[in-house]
């Protein structure tokens, strides 16, 4: 459940999009975000990238909230939100600092996290959440893109709630789903406690 707390803002910016006004959704994201990287340096962290980049985020898309006109922000905010997410997970990957491994490693003890085979599975099922923020991410540029006339509140025509919401959905209910299973795969060669610690750990990170 680790994961989900680090989605947490993400989470409740795409329940309230479309359904409250939009300067409400973004602050109360940014809100999450904030309390979220509070809790995590009052525990002496120094901040996940997740935690870091909600809050950066969701700070940029309250500015944009307050500049943009209504039409442009039913058509574009929700993908640059999604954008958002990919953009943060894919730095940490490729600056060593794959989110996975974040939620997973704390309370862990050294002879597991400083393992290989630990390393490999944060990487690649951090990589699997990478793939998925990007198909949400090209799915809800496609209104957008296609037509002027997209709205993520627009439920009478396909173009718009199938790519809007539906895909990026159901996309990311699967990239949990894979996230949930791979580290199973993955473990195999560990001695018995090993494995067993390290498959709960990354089951517990998962989203639920």
């Amino acid at each position: 459940m680790t994961s989900l707390f680090g989605f947490a803002p993400w989470l409740v910016y795409w329940v309230l999009v479309g359904n409250v006004p939009f300067s409400t959704s973004v602050l109360c994201a940014l809100a999450v975000a904030v309390v979220a990287l509070v809790i995590d340096w009052r525990r002496g962290g120094s901040g996940h990238t997740l935690q870091i980049g909600a809050t950066l985020t969701f700070t940029v898309l309250t500015v944009l909230t307050s500049v943009l006109g209504d039409d442009v922000r039913q058509r574009w905010l929700l993908p640059l939100s999604i954008a958002g997410l990919l953009l943060v997970a894919l730095i940490g990957a490729l600056t060593g600092r794959p989110f996975v491994r974040e939620f997973v490693e704390p309370g862990l003890p050294p002879e597991i996290t400083d393992s290989d085979l630990f390393a490999r599975v944060a990487t690649r099922i951090t990589w699997v959440w990478v793939g998925v923020f990007a198909a949400m991410t090209v799915s809800a540029l496609i209104p957008p893109v296609v037509s002027g006339q997209a709205s993520i509140v627009d439920s009478d025509k396909p173009l718009s709630f199938v790519c809007y919401w539906v895909i990026p959905v159901l996309l990311l209910a699967g990239g949990a789903m894979v996230a949930k299973e791979l580290p199973e795969r993955m473990l195999v060669g560990l001695d018995d406690e090993e494995r067993k610690t390290t498959f709960v750990a990354y089951s517990e990170a998962a989203i639920d």
